[in-house]
């Protein structure tokens, strides 16, 4: 013996005929949170404040740049102390 059974409703009426919970308030207010969380993240990201949170060493004056800047020349000029010295590598 074969039966076949169609059914013929949306899923909310399924939902309600089978018994289970309504999801859907909670659903929405964790998205609605996760979204709140995701633009006040994007509205605090900045260059300044990546770069910080990069390089926290990174240098603040502009004479610790110069000096940043000359070190980070000399370990690629031969001689230098860097990797083109004679012997490293």
């Amino acid at each position: 013996m074969k039966v076949n059974v169609t059914v013929d409703c949306t899923p909310e009426e399924a939902r309600r005929f089978l018994g289970l919970p309504d999801l859907r308030p909670m659903q929405d207010a964790v998205m609605a949170k996760l979204q709140q969380q995701m633009l006040d993240a994007a509205t605090m990201v900045s260059p300044e404040t990546l770069l910080k949170t990069w390089m926290p060493l990174a240098p603040q004056t502009p004479e610790q740049m110069r000096e940043a800047m000359t070190a980070m020349f000399r370990l690629f000029t031969p001689g230098g102390g860097g990797p083109g010295k004679p012997g490293q590598g």
